[in-house]
């Protein structure tokens, strides 16, 4: 299956930038209800995801910072603490499994490393959920096929 169909578009994602402040990360992050977003730099490659995690630790080993002076911070200076992997828009979907099982959703970027949008953990759920409905019903009309054969 083509992970094309799954991809939600660059210009439906909520995403940050290095230059964007830690306040405005916060803020686009409380209005949408994400606990991650991508960031993408200015040439518009994926570096990166931003979490909840991220911000809150930065909170934690800055002293002196809290919300009142997070737009003093970019998301630049944010250390992240874990590396979320991009797949290439020609990713197969075990690809993006393998990645979901860790990450709530799965940045997709071109040959170039251009970010280009994200397959969401749900779609991918929603994929296996099928593909194993699918296969139980396969395997009953098999054993129904077979019991007729038998008789």
């Amino acid at each position: 299956m083509n992970i094309a169909f799954f991809l939600l578009p660059k210009e439906e994602v909520v995403y940050v930038t290095p230059r964007t402040t830690m306040r405005q990360a916060l803020e686009r992050m409380e209005r949408h209800r994400y606990n991650a977003v991508p960031i993408v730099d200015q040439h518009g490659c994926y570096v990166g995801t931003l979490t909840e995690g991220d911000l809150l630790w930065k909170i934690k080993n800055t002293p002196g910072l809290d919300f009142s002076n997070t737009h003093t911070v970019r998301v630049e200076e944010i250390p992240l603490y874990k590396q979320h992997q991009p797949v290439r828009i020609d990713a197969t979907m075990e690809d993006l499994i393998n990645l979901a099982m860790e990450q709530n959703f799965v940045p997709v970027v071109d040959e170039r490393g251009v970010f280009i949008g994200i397959v969401r953990r749900k779609e991918i759920l929603e994929y296996c959920a099928r593909s194993l409905k699918s296969s139980d019903r396969s395997a009953e009309l098999y054993a129904a096929s077979q019991a007729v054969e038998r008789e």
